[in-house]
């Protein structure tokens, strides 16, 4: 199971398709709103739906696209490079995951916002008034005639560009095999809790939802966070027996005395092996791999912290004064 499924994979793919699929939906109860009511016209509402979903599509296949590429090139390149010094390209990567998902949890808690805003923005941009002229109105007006097209197609673009990053950062500190499922997964539920909403689920439980997926992100994060730290340290003991200490069991030289805290040789493999993938348990820990877990959840709780104070005075603390002379 390990090798087949990532969970930061999936929740970030979700997360991606779940923004994807809220603009889009935007866009479609946009157009049926003002188009395809008592006074419909049925062809410029069929030609503009199309276009929308076009542009969702192509902007979809080419992040796809470019994802696979990027990770591909990693997993070709890189797979014979790091014998050597294993446990450091792995640490890396894990501590790589780990400030990603910490970036992208809170603004998961977002995503529930976004319907309103996208209405807001579209809007917008449909009422204002063309005022081009001369070389550049062509250009003007061909956005204009495509805009159901343009905007999605960007839209999509860039969210994806923004889940290739993530994708790549979370994907890299798994195998190559435990990353196409959770990314099919994550584009099946994605869309089906967008379609849900648009349908005219409930805002409230999709938030719940999202509070869940934000929850699970973070246990991944600081599991991540302090599996990096471990890493590190078993990279050092490796130099010290002069070779990897895995191969001499779970029994004394397999891991450095001086700096454990326990070692369960019991509780290593089945579901143990999947709680330290998802979770971050180590049968084998360390001072500093308890420590970084520890002072990772001290770091989320002063983050949400700043957020809630930020929306609740507007400002960070201590910061008050430096505002109010910018305003």
């Amino acid at each position: 199971m390990l090798d087949l499924f990532s969970v930061p994979v999936f929740v970030v793919v979700f997360r991606e398709t779940l923004e994807t699929a809220i603009i889009v939906s935007v866009l479609l109860a946009f157009l049926k709103q003002t188009l395809d009511g008592s006074q419909r016209d049925a062809g410029i509402y069929k030609t503009l739906r199309t276009q929308v979903w076009l542009g969702t599509a192509l902007g979809l296949a080419l992040c796809l696209i470019g994802s696979g590429i990027i990770i591909g090139i990693f997993y070709i390149l890189g797979n014979d490079t790091w014998a050597d010094h294993e446990y450091y390209y792995e640490g890396v990567f894990s501590l790589i995951s780990a400030i990603i998902i910490t970036i992208m949890g809170g603004a998961l808690l977002r995503v529930g916002k976004m319907e309103d805003k996208w209405r807001t923005k579209l809007a917008k941009a449909i009422e204002t008034p063309v005022t081009a002229q001369g070389k550049r109105a062509w250009l003007v007006n061909l956005f204009e005639k495509y805009a159901m097209f343009v905007l999605p197609f960007i839209t999509v673009l860039r969210e994806g560009i923004e889940g290739i990053v993530f994708v790549a950062g979370v994907s890299f500190s798994a195998p190559a095999s435990a990353v196409p499922l959770p990314v099919i997964m994550g584009l099946m539920l994605g869309g089906l809790v967008g379609y849900a909403l648009y349908r005219g689920g409930s805002s409230a439980k999709l938030q719940y939802f999202l509070v869940a997926s934000t929850c699970l992100l973070y246990l991944v994060a600081a599991g991540l966070f302090s599996r990096a730290i471990w890493l590190f340290e078993q990279q050092q003991w490796n130099k010290v027996v002069g070779g990897d200490a895995a191969e001499l069991g779970d029994g004394p030289g397999s891991y450095d005395i001086d700096r454990s805290i326990w070692h369960v040789n019991l509780n290593g493999g089945g579901g143990w092996a999947i709680l330290n993938a998802v979770v971050g348990w180590n049968n084998s820990a360390t001072y500093g791999s308890v420590l970084a877990y520890n002072l990772y959840w001290v770091f989320v709780i002063a983050q949400f912290s700043l957020m809630s104070f930020k929306e609740d005075h507007g400002h960070y603390p201590l910061l008050k004064g430096e505002d109010a002379r910018t305003d």
